[in-house]
C-alpha cells in the first residue's frame, strides 16, 4: 500500500471522496447514512441524490449519491469504519457481489493515492467509469483531480457518453 494511503493520512487530513449507493427503501438508508456520516466526520459535502438503473443484474432502481468529507484515518480503518455502517444498516454480503442492497458506500478517492491489489487498483475505484458514480462526484468536487488520469472529474464526466442524459434527482 503506498504510503500516502495509510501512514501519512494518521499525520493529516486527507481529501476523501465515497459513492453511496442503495435500491432496497434508499431514501431511508440513504438518509441514515448520511447523518451517520455527519456525526462521523462532522462536515461532509453531499450531491444531489440520482435515481439509476441497476447495473449487471436485474434489480430495482439505485439511487446513488456522493459524498465528500477530511479523514485523518489511515485507509483501512476507513473502510472498517464505512463497512460497520453499512452492516448497520442490514448489508447483506452472503449473496451475490452485484445484487439488490440496503447500503453501499465505497471509498473512490483516498487523496491522491493509487491503492492496488496485485495488478488490480482499488482506490480510485474502478466504478469510476460508471455514470451513477462519476456525475455525483462531479457535482461535489469538480476540479478533484484523478490520480490516474490526471484529468479532473468535470473533464472526466464531460467526456462520459451519459453526460448528456438525464438523471432523476431525488430528494432525501
Amino acid at each position: 500500500m503506498p504510503e500516502n494511503a495509510d501512514s501519512a493520512a494518521s499525520r493529516r487530513p486527507v481529501e476523501v471522496l465515497l459513492s453511496l449507493g442503495s435500491n432496497i427503501d434508499p431514501e431511508r438508508y440513504l438518509r441514515l447514512a448520511l447523518d451517520e456520516l455527519r456525526a462521523m466526520f462532522g462536515e461532509v459535502t453531499a450531491s444531489p441524490a440520482y435515481r439509476t438503473a441497476a447495473v449487471g443484474f436485474a434489480g430495482a432502481p439505485f439511487i446513488n449519491a456522493a459524498v465528500g468529507l477530511r479523514t485523518a484515518l489511515p485507509l483501512p480503518a476507513l473502510e472498517d469504519a464505512l463497512h460497520a455502517l453499512e452492516d448497520r444498516h442490514g448489508r447483506d454480503r452472503a449473496g451475490p457481489r452485484l445484487s439488490d442492497r440496503t447500503l453501499d458506500v465505497d471509498v473512490v478517492f483516498y487523496g491522491d493515492a493509487v491503492v492496488r491489489d496485485g495488478a488490480r487498483v482499488r482506490v480510485p475505484r474502478p466504478e469510476l467509469k460508471h455514470a451513477f458514480v462519476l456525475k455525483p462526484l462531479a457535482d461535489i468536487a469538480p476540479a478533484f483531480v484523478d490520480p490516474l488520469s490526471g484529468a479532473t472529474l468535470t473533464d472526466l464526466w464531460r467526456a462520459h457518453p451519459q453526460h448528456d442524459q438525464h438523471f432523476e434527482v431525488v430528494r432525501l
